[in-house]
């Protein structure tokens, strides 16, 4: 079921919701784990193609063992927040999107993937991350959230 957002004054568009979701640093991932259980956890991640990409270790825990119980997901961002006590407030952008989480096993889009999360974290060090992943790429886990749906909310003013 879809329900209509309560405050439709603050509906932030489409083009302002993906900018957040390009400039926020982190996220919630939200999951259901084995036992039915919510599972939210933090996450860096980057935005390409309307995909959301997450990196991990390949060891396989909780967040690896909730998506093979349940891919489907939200994953959660909130920026561009100041606290304006005086009114009792915040000034606040958010964004939810909406999907299935995939484990990406190998070749081009887990390469992808990765550089993807370079470009937006270290984009002064790209030749140094590469040798990296070069070195690393066997030992990282890499999660693609195919987006469905995505909406923003904001308190801007």
């Amino acid at each position: 079921m879809d329900e209509t957002m309560r405050r439709s004054d603050r509906i932030l568009t489409n083009e302002e919701t993906l900018r957040l979701f390009h400039e926020a640093e982190y996220g919630v991932l939200s999951l259901i784990d084995g036992n039915n259980l919510p599972y939210g956890v933090p996450m860096s991640f980057a935005l390409c193609d309307h995909v959301i990409y997450f990196h991990c270790s390949a060891a396989k825990g909780k967040k690896v063992s909730s998506i093979r119980h349940c891919p489907s997901a939200s994953f959660t961002v909130v920026g561009h927040t100041k606290l304006l006590p005086e009114k009792f407030a915040t000034l606040y952008m958010s964004g939810i999107a909406y999907g299935t989480v995939d484990i990406v096993q190998e070749g081009a889009e887990k390469r992808k993937g990765i550089e993807a999360i370079l470009y937006k974290y270290s984009p002064d060090y790209i030749e140094k991350g590469m040798t990296y992943i070069d070195h690393a790429i066997d030992k990282i886990l890499i999660l693609k959230l195919d987006i469905t749906k995505i909406t923003g909310k904001g308190r801007k003013a």
